[in-house]
């Protein structure tokens, strides 16, 4: 798609939540809804911010009757820009924690109010998440929420500079563990090269997750040295890896949001 062709933010209905975290702290931001589809989709910006692949990857979820949902947490809309959003996000302490482990950041707390909120008002079992680079572990943080029936992480990225750490605590791996045990497994993906979310990542989840011959998380390691698989390194061209994930995760939020 170009530009031309991609809806762009203004088109959305745009409203603003809150919610307030666990250490007691109230979080606030714009949050963005096109579509009017029964199946609802949180779909979670990654570090370069909601450009022009982001909002085209909404488009396809709208054209596959989804309502799709764009919390805006940093950076302008319509472009990327990755540098100064991580100063953004270093300047965010009350809502992202990016080098801890063993602790997830309270911004999730934010987005589990709001997947609550939505599968309250649109009236739905459920709803699925997506969760990108920075936001990648988010998406399997969120699955221990009642309202959160799928999700898809794609290239989880934190801690930062700590490969082999995990972005949630024990307890938090328990919840998750017993939510996907009912609900079924969540997606996880990764290019082999990518020096950002690594097979230690994967190595780490593995062992929180799927032990003892549970599959709770079903990983996704696509060839080559890209990040980010379903925006800037998306390939939409038939038997390419990238579509083949985006896909399959389609056909797995279908399934679970029936």
């Amino acid at each position: 798609m170009d530009n031309q062709e991609i809806t762009q933010i203004s088109a959305y209905r745009k409203e603003t939540f809150t919610q307030v975290t666990r250490k007691g702290d109230a979080i606030t931001h714009d949050v963005f809804t096109r579509g009017a589809g029964k199946k609802v989709l949180v779909l979670i910006q990654e570090l370069p911010g909601i450009g022009q692949e982001t909002l085209s990857l909404a488009d396809r979820f709208v054209a596959e009757g989804y309502t799709v949902v764009l919390p805006h947490l940093f950076g302008p809309i319509g472009k990327t820009t990755p540098v100064a959003n991580l100063v953004r996000v270093l300047c965010l302490r009350k809502e992202f924690s990016i080098f801890a482990k063993n602790a997830s950041s309270p911004v999730v707390d934010y987005l589990s109010g709001l997947c609550t909120m939505l599968k309250d008002r649109h009236q739905v079992p459920g709803v699925a998440v997506i969760g990108m680079c920075l936001t990648g572990n988010f998406a399997i943080s969120l699955m221990a929420t009642e309202a959160v029936l799928a999700g898809f992480a794609s290239q989880p990225s934190l801690p930062l500079f700590n490969q082999s750490g995990l972005h949630m605590s024990p307890a938090e791996i328990g919840l998750v563990s017993k939510k996907l045990d009912q609900v079924g497994p969540m997606h996880c993906g990764r290019f082999e090269g990518d020096k950002t979310c690594t097979g230690t990542k994967f190595a780490a989840l593995r062992r929180a997750f799927n032990e003892q011959g549970r599959e709770r998380i079903i990983f996704h390691e696509l060839p080559g040295k890209g990040h980010s698989i379903l925006t800037l390194d998306f390939v939409d061209q038939e038997g390419h890896p990238t579509r083949e994930v985006l896909e399959e995760v389609i056909a797995y939020f279908d399934d679970q949001l029936k």
